[in-house]
Protein backbone atom coordinates (compact mmCIF):
# COMPACT_ATOMS: atom_id res chain seq x y z
CA UNK A 1 0.00 0.00 0.00
CA UNK A 2 1.16 3.49 -0.77
CA UNK A 3 1.52 6.26 1.82
CA UNK A 4 -1.68 7.73 3.14
CA UNK A 5 -2.65 11.13 1.90
CA UNK A 6 -2.11 13.82 4.52
CA UNK A 7 -5.14 15.43 6.16
CA UNK A 8 -4.08 18.83 4.86
CA UNK A 9 -3.98 17.76 1.21
CA UNK A 10 -5.70 20.34 -0.98
CA UNK A 11 -9.04 19.32 -2.47
CA UNK A 12 -9.03 22.22 -4.91
CA UNK A 13 -6.56 23.99 -7.16
CA UNK A 14 -7.76 27.55 -6.65
CA UNK A 15 -9.64 29.39 -3.92
CA UNK A 16 -11.38 32.44 -5.40
CA UNK A 17 -12.92 35.16 -3.28
CA UNK A 18 -15.87 36.84 -5.01
CA UNK A 19 -17.97 39.79 -3.84
CA UNK A 20 -21.57 40.64 -4.64
CA UNK A 21 -22.11 44.39 -4.30
CA UNK A 22 -24.80 46.90 -5.23
CA UNK A 23 -27.67 48.86 -3.72
CA UNK A 24 -29.93 47.32 -1.12
CA UNK A 25 -32.87 45.44 -2.64
CA UNK A 26 -31.36 44.67 -6.05
CA UNK A 27 -31.38 40.93 -5.34
CA UNK A 28 -27.79 40.12 -4.35
CA UNK A 29 -28.84 37.64 -1.65
CA UNK A 30 -31.34 36.02 -4.01
CA UNK A 31 -28.64 35.60 -6.66
CA UNK A 32 -26.32 34.00 -4.12
CA UNK A 33 -29.04 31.70 -2.77
CA UNK A 34 -30.03 30.64 -6.28
CA UNK A 35 -26.44 29.86 -7.23
CA UNK A 36 -25.35 28.16 -4.02
CA UNK A 37 -28.54 26.30 -3.06
CA UNK A 38 -30.64 26.49 -6.24
CA UNK A 39 -33.50 28.01 -4.26
CA UNK A 40 -35.48 31.23 -4.39
CA UNK A 41 -37.56 33.24 -1.95
CA UNK A 42 -39.92 36.05 -2.87
CA UNK A 43 -39.21 37.77 0.46
CA UNK A 44 -36.72 40.60 0.41
CA UNK A 45 -34.00 39.76 2.94
CA UNK A 46 -31.80 42.70 3.90
CA UNK A 47 -28.26 41.56 4.60
CA UNK A 48 -26.90 43.02 7.84
CA UNK A 49 -23.15 43.36 7.38
CA UNK A 50 -21.67 40.34 5.56
CA UNK A 51 -22.74 36.82 4.65
CA UNK A 52 -21.03 34.21 2.49
CA UNK A 53 -21.43 30.85 0.78
CA UNK A 54 -18.97 28.26 -0.47
CA UNK A 55 -19.30 26.39 -3.76
CA UNK A 56 -16.85 24.16 -5.61
CA UNK A 57 -16.87 23.97 -9.42
CA UNK A 58 -14.63 22.77 -12.21
CA UNK A 59 -13.03 25.21 -14.63
CA UNK A 60 -11.50 23.20 -17.45
CA UNK A 61 -9.15 20.81 -15.62
CA UNK A 62 -8.96 22.92 -12.43
CA UNK A 63 -10.94 22.35 -9.25
CA UNK A 64 -12.07 25.76 -8.06
CA UNK A 65 -13.48 26.63 -4.66
CA UNK A 66 -15.57 29.81 -4.70
CA UNK A 67 -15.94 31.85 -1.54
CA UNK A 68 -18.81 34.21 -2.39
CA UNK A 69 -19.45 37.17 -0.10
CA UNK A 70 -22.83 38.91 -0.02
CA UNK A 71 -22.39 42.50 1.17
CA UNK A 72 -24.88 44.94 2.66
CA UNK A 73 -25.93 47.68 0.27
CA UNK A 74 -26.99 50.18 2.92
CA UNK A 75 -24.80 53.21 3.46
CA UNK A 76 -24.51 52.60 7.21
CA UNK A 77 -22.68 49.31 6.59
CA UNK A 78 -20.28 50.73 4.01
CA UNK A 79 -17.36 50.87 6.47
CA UNK A 80 -17.83 47.16 7.17
CA UNK A 81 -18.12 46.06 3.57
CA UNK A 82 -15.19 48.10 2.20
CA UNK A 83 -12.78 45.97 4.25
CA UNK A 84 -13.87 42.94 2.23
CA UNK A 85 -12.75 44.41 -1.09
CA UNK A 86 -9.18 43.58 -0.13
CA UNK A 87 -8.20 40.21 -1.48
CA UNK A 88 -11.30 39.91 -3.68
CA UNK A 89 -10.40 38.47 -7.05
CA UNK A 90 -13.82 39.00 -8.62
CA UNK A 91 -16.66 41.44 -8.04
CA UNK A 92 -20.20 41.08 -9.35
CA UNK A 93 -21.84 44.50 -9.27
CA UNK A 94 -25.63 44.17 -9.33
CA UNK A 95 -28.38 46.65 -10.18
CA UNK A 96 -32.14 46.22 -10.51
CA UNK A 97 -33.64 46.84 -13.98
CA UNK A 98 -36.83 48.13 -12.30
CA UNK A 99 -34.91 50.64 -10.15
CA UNK A 100 -33.26 53.44 -12.09
CA UNK A 101 -31.52 54.78 -8.98
CA UNK A 102 -29.70 51.46 -8.47
CA UNK A 103 -28.46 51.76 -12.06
CA UNK A 104 -27.35 55.36 -11.58
CA UNK A 105 -25.44 54.26 -8.48
CA UNK A 106 -23.30 51.88 -10.54
CA UNK A 107 -20.83 54.73 -10.96
CA UNK A 108 -20.62 55.14 -7.17
CA UNK A 109 -19.97 51.44 -6.69
CA UNK A 110 -17.34 51.51 -9.40
CA UNK A 111 -15.66 54.33 -7.54
CA UNK A 112 -15.70 52.22 -4.36
CA UNK A 113 -14.12 49.34 -6.28
CA UNK A 114 -11.34 51.55 -7.67
CA UNK A 115 -10.63 52.95 -4.21
CA UNK A 116 -10.71 49.71 -2.23
CA UNK A 117 -10.11 46.69 -4.48
CA UNK A 118 -6.89 45.45 -6.01
CA UNK A 119 -5.95 46.74 -9.44
CA UNK A 120 -6.28 43.34 -11.14
CA UNK A 121 -9.75 42.51 -9.79
CA UNK A 122 -12.21 41.09 -12.37
CA UNK A 123 -15.53 42.97 -12.49
CA UNK A 124 -18.87 41.87 -13.96
CA UNK A 125 -22.01 44.01 -14.18
CA UNK A 126 -25.28 42.15 -13.54
CA UNK A 127 -28.69 43.56 -14.49
CA UNK A 128 -30.99 41.62 -12.18
CA UNK A 129 -34.76 40.97 -12.33
CA UNK A 130 -34.77 40.75 -16.13
CA UNK A 131 -37.87 38.54 -15.85
CA UNK A 132 -40.16 41.48 -15.02
CA UNK A 133 -42.98 42.70 -17.22
CA UNK A 134 -41.55 45.13 -19.81
CA UNK A 135 -43.85 47.85 -18.46
CA UNK A 136 -42.06 47.65 -15.08
CA UNK A 137 -38.61 47.92 -16.57
CA UNK A 138 -36.77 51.22 -16.11
CA UNK A 139 -33.33 50.32 -17.48
CA UNK A 140 -33.01 48.82 -20.97
CA UNK A 141 -30.60 46.09 -22.02
CA UNK A 142 -28.86 48.59 -24.27
CA UNK A 143 -28.29 50.99 -21.35
CA UNK A 144 -26.79 48.17 -19.30
CA UNK A 145 -24.47 47.08 -22.08
CA UNK A 146 -23.36 50.67 -22.66
CA UNK A 147 -22.58 51.09 -18.96
CA UNK A 148 -20.54 47.88 -18.93
CA UNK A 149 -18.67 48.97 -22.07
CA UNK A 150 -17.90 52.31 -20.43
CA UNK A 151 -16.03 50.52 -17.64
CA UNK A 152 -14.66 47.73 -19.81
CA UNK A 153 -16.43 44.94 -17.90
CA UNK A 154 -18.59 41.98 -18.90
CA UNK A 155 -22.37 42.25 -18.73
CA UNK A 156 -25.10 39.73 -17.90
CA UNK A 157 -28.84 40.15 -17.51
CA UNK A 158 -29.97 37.85 -14.71
CA UNK A 159 -33.06 36.64 -12.92
CA UNK A 160 -32.70 34.86 -9.59
CA UNK A 161 -36.41 34.05 -9.78
CA UNK A 162 -36.19 32.19 -13.11
CA UNK A 163 -32.55 31.17 -12.70
CA UNK A 164 -31.54 33.11 -15.82
CA UNK A 165 -27.78 33.49 -16.41
CA UNK A 166 -26.95 32.93 -12.73
CA UNK A 167 -24.63 29.94 -13.19
CA UNK A 168 -23.36 31.43 -16.44
CA UNK A 169 -22.25 34.63 -14.74
CA UNK A 170 -20.42 32.85 -11.90
CA UNK A 171 -18.84 30.30 -14.24
CA UNK A 172 -17.69 33.05 -16.58
CA UNK A 173 -16.08 35.18 -13.89
CA UNK A 174 -14.39 32.11 -12.36
CA UNK A 175 -13.06 31.10 -15.78
CA UNK A 176 -11.69 34.59 -16.43
CA UNK A 177 -9.96 34.68 -13.04
CA UNK A 178 -8.42 31.21 -13.43
CA UNK A 179 -7.11 32.18 -16.87
CA UNK A 180 -5.62 35.35 -15.39
CA UNK A 181 -3.96 33.32 -12.62
CA UNK A 182 -2.39 30.96 -15.15
CA UNK A 183 -1.13 33.87 -17.26
CA UNK A 184 0.09 36.03 -14.34
CA UNK A 185 0.54 33.82 -11.24
CA UNK A 186 2.81 36.32 -9.50
CA UNK A 187 0.03 38.92 -9.44
CA UNK A 188 -2.19 36.49 -7.52
CA UNK A 189 0.20 35.31 -4.84
CA UNK A 190 1.13 32.22 -6.82
CA UNK A 191 -2.49 31.37 -7.57
CA UNK A 192 -3.00 28.77 -4.80
CA UNK A 193 -5.34 30.79 -2.64
CA UNK A 194 -5.47 33.94 -4.78
CA UNK A 195 -5.69 36.23 -1.80
CA UNK A 196 -8.96 34.58 -0.92
CA UNK A 197 -8.23 34.36 2.76
CA UNK A 198 -10.82 35.85 5.04
CA UNK A 199 -10.04 39.35 6.24
CA UNK A 200 -9.29 39.90 9.89
CA UNK A 201 -12.37 40.39 11.96
CA UNK A 202 -14.35 38.06 9.71
CA UNK A 203 -16.02 36.10 12.47
CA UNK A 204 -17.70 39.14 13.90
CA UNK A 205 -18.97 40.36 10.54
CA UNK A 206 -20.23 36.94 9.57
CA UNK A 207 -22.14 36.52 12.81
CA UNK A 208 -23.80 39.85 12.16
CA UNK A 209 -25.01 38.55 8.83
CA UNK A 210 -26.05 35.07 9.86
CA UNK A 211 -27.78 36.18 13.02
CA UNK A 212 -29.45 39.42 11.97
CA UNK A 213 -31.52 39.62 8.81
CA UNK A 214 -34.51 41.81 8.19
CA UNK A 215 -37.41 40.63 6.00
CA UNK A 216 -39.45 42.78 3.68
CA UNK A 217 -41.20 42.03 0.41
CA UNK A 218 -40.74 42.04 -3.35
CA UNK A 219 -37.30 40.51 -3.70
CA UNK A 220 -35.63 39.75 -7.05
Amino acid sequence: MGPKQGPRAAKFDHLLKLLLIGDSGVGKSCILLRYSDDSFTSSFITTIGIDFKIKQINVDSSRVKLQIWDTAGQERFRTITTAYYRGAMGILLVYDVTDEVSFENVQNWMRQIRQNATENVTIFLLANKCDVNPSERKVSTEQGKAEADKYGVKFFETSAKLNTNISEAFSSIATDIVENIKENPDRYGGGSDGGGKKPKGNSGATSLASGSRKKDSNCC
